[in-house]
């Protein structure tokens, strides 16, 4: 398992470029970012982009 975290520390290794969904889809941070929009963004054709909207899905999910 070359370049992953194992653990309770995989969100460390997954979230190291902050803010990169928030630029890529022209939503300012600190606002939400629409559900339709990051929706859509996980549909991407883009690998990274689906990827970030992936994973912003599941740590939504995980916060409550």
């Amino acid at each position: 398992m070359k370049g992953r975290t194992s653990g309770n520390n995989w969100i460390a290794g997954a979230t190291k470029n902050k803010g990169a969904l928030h630029r890529s889809l022209h939503v300012p941070e600190g606002e939400k970012i629409p559900a339709k929009k990051l929706e859509k963004a996980a549909h991407s054709d883009n690998p990274t982009l689906a990827r970030r909207a992936n994973l912003a899905k599941t740590l939504k999910k995980m916060h409550g």
